[in-house]
């Protein structure tokens, strides 16, 4: 079953993805900016190398699992062999993808494809010996208790992950310097986004291994007592995980408590700005805008909770030191912290149940995804920026759309252009990115011609926090400079997920910033009355993230934006 979970793995990474990988335009950098390298590089060498080390490092840690759980009962000068290749294989694994820089290299070098090829075929080869020493070795296996040795390696697993994440974490706060940064937590996406993916794999093999452990010995007392029960790493992970969750959930719910007075009071201020005559019979309607814009304003608290909530995920991950040393959860906390060994054992049930209840969860998600519009948009947002990010980043994810989507764009404007139009693209949401990199890949006789409008956008909002590496201030200046200041961004203060570009322009609110920039962004009010037209029964809706190419203010934007191409540009004979 192991060997079948790898190899369905390596053929979910393996699958064919040409309709995203084979179309690109290759051309030189237009500009020093990462944002303007997505879809410009072949990803497919780096991806396919880094395949090959995945499963080659998949398939020795099995073998390293089962040599040594065969080692305890019988050890020849073939098991020592076997020990000796399997270490070197994961030995070359950490080399290969730390050391090396040939596998960076985003052009296919036959020489260098081959010794990665070469690697995962010959520990596919190693796998096939280890299984036929392990059937064929004369020494019989215990029939009472675990697979030898299992607790330690799984132990150690959980440990190595808990130092990769944390690794990266501090290269990351390494790397990232200071200068740009306006938060403390700026460009710690990745780490958080990996911490949470570990805690979350490790909860779910848990919950996997402990309800196969009750199917198959039901009449068993306790799991304590049984000769059958699963590694303590893995008790030690629902523990960690109930106590991460359970933590996360009550900070979470401070946060919101302390700061929706202040969240309240800046709602009212923005809505008493914005409807300063609305009659007494509007005051229900004024209080479910106030709320919906003190909900959008909580975006801004997300940011540390999600830091936070890694954080605990990480100490959860490192617990599993406790089960090498052969610690019981509940022993510990009755024996350092006064709990109730009972009261322990409770809470791994419940944290059980509650991996249980998010697996489930997952699962109807899914289902509504499809049956329903609306949250099938918010999944959508998720399933967008995972897979914006090229391929690279791990060998097993979803193909990178923007890898076709942004040079497919690059080319099509590229021949307006050439055919004598001048171009306005219009981008909302996760749009607005894909015209981002799009226009810091135009060349300039291009952007010259080129105008762009962009509504909802999470350019600055989120992304500047999350990757700072790629949608700084720097970037964004040059994208205005680039298509001469054409570019309009439309925001509202209702919209938890867009916003602003370089400056709020609230009414009332005093404007710091100068220059071209200072015209790009222009707020809607939302909703647009709160109370019905002359023509309606009901009041404008709250919009919030929904798109408003139907409002008049995204009309007037295009006319706008149209007539300054005009004059810039002049149309040609």
């Amino acid at each position: 079953m192991p060997v079948a979970a790898i190899g369905f793995v390596w053929w979910l990474g393996a699958r064919p993805s040409h309709s995203f990988d084979a179309f690109r335009t290759p051309s030189t950098p237009e500009s020093k900016h990462r944002l303007s390298a997505v879809g410009q590089w072949d990803g497919e060498p780096l991806v396919g190398r880094l395949r090959s080390v995945h499963v080659a490092a998949a398939f020795a840690t099995l073998d390293g699992s089962l040599l040594a759980a065969r080692a305890s009962q019988h050890a020849s000068w073939v098991m020592v062999a076997l020990l000796a290749a399997t270490g070197t294989v994961l030995l070359l694994c950490l080399v290969l993808v730390t050391v090396v820089p040939g596998i960076d290299r985003t052009d296919s070098s036959p020489r260098v494809d081959a010794l990665f090829r070469a690697l995962r075929t010959l520990t596919c080869g190693l796998t096939m010996l280890v299984i036929v020493h392990i059937v064929i070795s004369p020494a019989p296996w215990p029939r009472v208790g675990a697979l030898p040795g299992y607790s330690a390696i799984v132990a150690w697993l959980f440990v190595s992950q808990t130092v990769l994440v944390a690794s990266l974490a501090a290269l990351v706060i390494w790397r990232r310097g200071g200068g740009q940064g306006r938060s403390p937590l700026r460009a710690l996406g990745a780490p958080v986004c990996i911490t949470i993916a570990a805690e979350l794999a490790v909860a779910f093999s848990a919950e996997l291994v402990y309800r196969v452990a009750d199917l198959l010995d039901r009449d068993g007392t306790t799991a304590d007592s049984l000769e059958t029960s699963p590694s303590l790493a893995y008790k030690w992970a629902i523990f960690g995980f109930f106590l991460a969750m359970v933590a996360a959930l009550l900070v979470a719910g401070l946060v919101t408590k302390l700061t929706r007075p202040g969240r309240r009071r800046a709602a009212r201020a923005i809505v008493a700005a914005d409807f300063p005559h609305a009659p007494p019979s509007a005051a229900g309607r004024l209080r479910r805008v106030e709320q919906a814009v003190a909900r959008a304003r909580f975006t801004e608290r997300l940011e540390p909770l999600a830091v936070g909530y890694a954080c605990l995920a990480a100490i959860g991950l490192s617990t599993s030191v406790l089960g090498l040393l052969q610690l019981l959860p509940g022993d510990v906390a009755q024996r350092y912290v006064g709990v109730p060994e009972g009261m322990v054992d409770f809470l791994i049930g419940s944290g059980s149940y509650l991996i249980a209840a998010v697996v489930l969860g997952l699962v109807i998600g899914g289902i509504f995804a499809y049956r329903t519009a609306g949250f099938r948009r918010y999944v959508g947002v998720l399933w967008d920026l995972g897979t914006f990010w090229p391929r690279a980043a791990h060998p097993f994810a979803p193909p990178c759309y923007a890898e076709r989507a942004v040079p497919e764009l690059a080319k099509r404007v590229c021949y307006l252009v050439e055919q004598g139009h001048g171009v306005l693209l219009a981008g909302h949401s996760h749009g607005s990115v894909l015209l981002a990199a799009t226009v810091l890949q135009l060349p300039t006789r291009v952007t010259d011609r080129v105008a762009l409008l962009t509504y909802g956008s999470p350019l600055n909002r989120l992304y500047s926090r999350l990757f700072p590496a790629y949608t700084d201030d720097p970037a964004l200046r040059e994208i205005g400079e680039r298509v001469g200041w054409r570019w309009l961004n439309l925001w509202r203060d209702t919209d938890p997920i867009g916003g602003w570009i370089f400056a709020p322009h609230r009414p009332g609110e005093a404007q710091r910033l100068t220059g071209p920039a200072a015209m790009v962004d222009r707020r809607l009010t939302d909703p647009e009355g709160v109370v019905p037209a002359p023509s309606d029964s009901v009041p404008p809706p709250i919009l919030g993230h929904w798109p408003c190419e139907s409002q008049e203010a995204f009309t007037e934007a295009e006319r706008d934006l149209t007539a300054r191409l005009r004059r810039d540009h002049p149309a040609r004979d």
